[in-house]
């Protein structure tokens, strides 16, 4: 069993792959389309949940998004249909760092995938150059409530903590008009969501090949989550703004 096998199964309770609940989602994207009109583009969109959220509240909204797994991409356009919105989606099998649009985006998203691209900065670099005058960005990342351990920042990367993180994105040339740090229910929920479908999956399915493989992934997780980073790894999404151009 492969990563993007896992991590379809351990989110299947969780279909947005971020520590949020459905409120913050929806207050994030009423903040970053306030018009209803907008074009908005999702580097590394996965499954596509933040653009048919989208779509489906805004009837005149056009989307689009980037994606290095077909299968993720096949159930986003499967949705989609689904919902009978996609005529009003356009998604792009390939590497975000990779993806050139020849029209500018109102709103680009890239929520949970900063490592595709190196890091939040470099991240930012990317939606920059497919920002339309006056858009916005939507970018949620990780940053440490309190001082990790050596274990969490090899679990996890190499994060800041939120004043810093912010400190950074502003001298970068942004301006936060809007953000969100998830609550501890909402991360919580989040690592019980995960590790609890992906053990279910393994319990439901016992003479499945990859049956073991899957509870003991599920166990590791969980037992990373309580003892190394649970109380000390956060999550932060921002609404942006650039500062000046």
């Amino acid at each position: 069993m492969n990563r993007e096998q896992i991590s379809r199964i351990a989110h299947a309770d969780h279909p947005i792959k971020s520590p949020l609940n459905d409120d913050s989602v929806r207050r994030l994207l009423e903040r970053g389309i306030p018009r209803g009109d907008e074009r908005v583009l999702d580097l590394g969109c996965g499954g596509g949940e933040w653009l048919l959220r989208a779509l489906a509240a805004h009837p005149r909204l056009h989307a689009e998004g980037v994606d290095v797994s077909e299968d993720a991409l096949t159930q986003a356009r499967e949705a989609a249909s689904d919902l009978g919105v996609q005529e009003r989606l356009v998604l792009h099998h390939q590497d975000a760092a990779d993806f050139a649009s020849p029209h500018p985006f109102d709103l680009v998203l890239c929520v949970g995938s900063t490592h595709a691209f190196g890091g939040l900065l470099p991240t930012l670099a990317a939606t920059r150059k497919h920002l339309a005058p006056g858009g916005r960005v939507l970018i949620g990342d990780g940053f440490w409530e309190s001082t990790p351990s050596p274990e969490a920042v090899e679990m996890l990367g190499d994060f800041a903590d939120l004043p810093t993180t912010l400190d950074r994105v502003v001298a970068d040339g942004w301006t936060p008009v809007h953000g969100h740090v998830s609550t501890r229910q909402e991360l919580d929920d989040y690592e019980w969501a995960w590790t609890g479908s992906l053990a279910s999956w393994a319990l439901d399915n016992p003479d499945h090949p990859d049956s073991s493989q899957a509870l003991a992934t599920a166990t590791t997780h969980r037992s990373e989550w309580l003892r190394a980073y649970r109380g000390v790894w956060g999550f932060v999404n921002l609404v942006l703004r650039q500062t000046s151009g």
